[in-house]
């Protein structure tokens, strides 16, 4: 990140549900305790993403309880065929649809309610030869976009089904103190190694909730690891 321009904000997400599905739950949705950086970097990209920026979590602070929920959901247990699909764009005659009554799947979940979550992200300009103004550029553009509420996608939390709503914060010394508590939260998903994009690979850190805030670790730090 040397040279490269950097500025940070800081959104509230609230949501009546969410879950942060941890990965080494095959069958069942488990959430993790809070939102894990991937999600929130998610959000902050459903407000504003150019190929020339970059979001880093940097700070979660937890506004409410952590309180639990169990839930049935149905899931579509395929995904159509990428044969077909290329098959299709080859101007053939392929099937493009799934019948849900036959891939229909039950779940139980175990999912996070009621939440909100104040989270501090590094906005980082990746043309680091341009000039500021340029980045200002983009600044302002995530600015005006969230405080009007204007998103290019509707962020969510976790699940595409489990809405996020957000405000844009100006100043934090304004905003109602995280929960008080601590705990050991183990380890959690960080984000997704594209090195190979035919195969990318999970990265973990160990979390730890200190009076309401989780601390996210830079990305190439020795604490990240897969």
């Amino acid at each position: 990140m040397k040279g490269n321009i950097l500025k940070r904000f800081c959104l509230e997400l609230t949501g009546n549900y969410a879950c942060f599905t941890r990965p080494e739950m095959k069958v069942e949705r488990v959430s993790y305790d809070v939102i894990t950086p991937s999600a929130a970097r998610a959000c902050f990209e459903a407000i504003l993403w150019k190929p020339a920026i970059r979001w880093h979590v940097r700070k979660v602070e937890v506004l409410k309880p952590i309180n639990w929920i169990n839930l049935r959901r149905n899931e579509v247990g395929a995904v159509i065929s990428t044969s077909n699909v290329k098959s299709a764009m080859k101007g053939n005659d392929s099937i493009l649809g799934l019948n849900i009554e036959e891939e229909r799947q039950q779940r139980a979940g175990l999912f996070l309610r009621d939440v909100a979550y104040r989270v501090h992200a590094d906005l980082e300009f990746l043309a680091a030869k341009e000039s500021g103004s340029n980045a200002n550029k983009y600044y302002e553009m995530f600015e005006r976009r969230a405080s009007k509420g204007q998103c290019v996608n509707q962020p969510y939390l976790g699940c595409r089904e489990f809405a996020g709503y957000f405000r844009l914060i100006d100043n934090t010394q304004d905003e109602p103190p995280p929960i008080a508590e601590s705990r050991e939260l183990g380890f959690m998903l960080h984000d997704l190694d594209f090195s190979n994009p035919n195969d990318p690979t999970p990265r973990f850190f160990r979390a730890q909730l200190k009076n309401g805030i989780v601390e996210i670790p830079l990305w190439n730090s020795e604490e990240v690891r897969a």
